[in-house]
């Protein structure tokens, strides 16, 4: 009886088996590149003071970062598109004076919508007693529509291929698609702020100084697209 149960299930897998056909199908990958110019930056800067008592320290870091918040509100910068990162206090060795002094700092994130003010407004957040600019990240308003394209290009641009390589094969045409899969980045330009500022009489006398290359924003999307012949 065993033996017999076992035959019948070889058999019935083996129908199974041929009853499955293999569908025709073809992956390939597509691309789709868009590079467009920032309208947009988010700029990090930090303020920080070094003493021998930590309330004074904390005292002259709050001074300077009340003048840096008052420069940006008079900037016509929404409350929204600024704030406060990070804020620390602690102990620290200086080791060519063997000696403990306290470090405040506090860490501020601008958000600019108005690329034409950038360059006063760095100039004046110095100006004000910033004394570290960590970062600027360019970026677009319109980033969501951009990678929307992006993709629609790159799925065109895998059909494009499949339809290419099966033109040669006689009575086959690309079909629906079975998957896909996406592997999409967006490269964001993050320059180094030159500070254009020297106590050189000379240097004073020049109007203007350029110190912003925007570059542009990359989006790459990429798909692997698997479709059926028909």
């Amino acid at each position: 009886m065993k033996k017999l149960i076992l035959v019948l299930t070889l058999l019935g897998t083996m129908v199974h088996a041929q009853e499955v056909k293999q569908i025709p199908q073809i992956s390939i990958s597509g691309e789709g590149k868009i590079k467009v110019t920032p309208d947009e930056a988010l700029i990090t800067v930090s303020v920080e003071n070094t003493g021998k008592e930590a309330v004074e320290v904390k005292k002259k870091n709050d001074e300077t970062v009340d003048k840096v918040l008052k420069l940006i509100k008079q900037k016509g910068i929404p409350t929204a598109d600024y704030q406060t990162q990070r804020v620390n206090l602690y102990k620290n060795y200086d080791y060519n004076t063997k000696k403990y002094n306290y470090v405040a700092n506090q860490t501020i994130t601008i958000h600019l919508k108005d690329l034409s003010k950038y360059d006063k407004l760095m100039m004046d957040l110095v100006d004000s007693g910033i004394n570290n600019i960590q970062g600027v990240e360019f970026k677009s308003s319109k980033i969501k529509e951009f990678e929307k394209e992006a993709r629609k290009k790159a799925m065109l641009d895998a059909k494009q291929k499949a339809e290419d390589y099966v033109s040669v094969l006689s009575g086959q045409k690309v079909g629906k698609a079975l998957l896909i899969s996406d592997n999409s980045y967006t490269h964001y330009p993050q320059p180094v702020f030159a500070m254009a500022k020297s106590s050189d009489a000379a240097y004073e006398q020049i109007p203007e100084r350029e110190t912003l290359a925007i570059g542009e924003i990359e989006i790459v999307a990429n798909v692997s697209v698997t479709f059926v012949l028909e």
